[in-house]
């Protein structure tokens, strides 16, 4: 059963936020759904965004401003929430780089994780077939992106599933999480010790081990300003990754900007359009 929380018209469409009972976390999730114009009149192409730590299905809707090309391009989007919550899921006090809020788009394999971290595939299969059942969109021609943590979501789950999402970009995303302390961290508590087990998670190790390119390039955008670039994000192992398996990347380097929204607000009409074109 979906459950409409709130409903807002905006730009000629409508923002929405729901509550469902997942079957793939064990528990309630939430995600918004901004509904352009045109889907009152047919089914429209749809791009699932992925939030950054801390985040959750409201912060992208509320704060990157991307309603208004979302209705310009006739493009759906989907913001699903960034872990599982509720009191009987596991939780890691004090940090705020593991545990809710901070559910890395996989599925954890290690107890108490592997309860309800199962964000992949909640992403991947679960949430494409709610939104299917219950809203116009087409799910033939999906797109996924994210920031930060989401960035690093969007690539894992394109570049593994690239039958599923026809396009793919990400802003600042953390671009090689096996070798920096959040992907260190996360992966340990969720994965244990294997580092080929992380190596599936890992967007720059996926790049490596490309038998084909992708229909399209990959677009990324990350501010040369970001206090996180260097000990985190390493944009340049997904660059190195891509010139090795030949895999077109356009890797924005944009000066002055650091991780935040106002970043993103800047440069996700790009991003839409971009995946406007690669899903028409």
């Amino acid at each position: 059963m979906l459950e409409l929380l709130s409903e807002q018209p905006c730009f000629r469409g409508v923002q929405r936020f729901y509550r469902h009972e997942s079957s793939s976390v064990k528990g309630f999730m939430r995600f918004g759904a901004y509904l352009p114009p045109q889907a009152s009149l047919r089914k429209v192409p749809v791009l699932f965004f992925l939030a950054g730590l801390t985040c959750n299905e409201e912060t992208f809707a509320i704060k990157a401003g991307a309603q208004r090309y979302a209705a310009e391009h006739g493009i759906a989007i989907i913001t699903p929430d960034t872990s599982p919550r509720g009191d009987s899921v596991a939780d890691e006090p004090g940090a705020w780089d593991v545990g809710i809020g901070a559910g890395f788009y996989i599925d954890a394999t290690l107890e108490p994780w592997s309860r309800h971290y199962r964000m992949y595939s909640y992403v991947l299969h679960e949430l494409p077939d709610v939104i299917a059942t219950h809203l116009p969109v087409n799910t033939s021609r999906m797109g996924v992106s994210g920031h930060s943590m989401g960035g690093h979501g969007a690539l894992v789950l394109g570049l593994r599933n690239r039958h599923v999402f026809r396009s793919m970009s990400a802003l600042a995303p953390i671009a090689a999480p096996s070798q920096c302390q959040w992907g260190k961290k996360a992966f340990g508590h969720y994965l244990g010790p294997s580092q080929e087990t992380w190596s599936q998670y890992d967007a720059s190790e996926l790049l490596l081990n490309l038998n084909r390119r992708l229909d399209f390039p990959l677009l990324v955008d990350q501010g040369l300003n970001d206090p996180f670039l260097l000990e985190q994000l390493n944009p340049d192992a997904l660059a190195m990754a891509c010139a090795i398996s030949g895999q077109p990347l356009e890797l924005r380097r944009r000066t002055g900007y650091d991780h935040g929204y106002y970043f993103v607000s800047t440069f996700i009409g790009d991003h839409i359009a971009f995946h406007s074109r690669c899903l028409r």
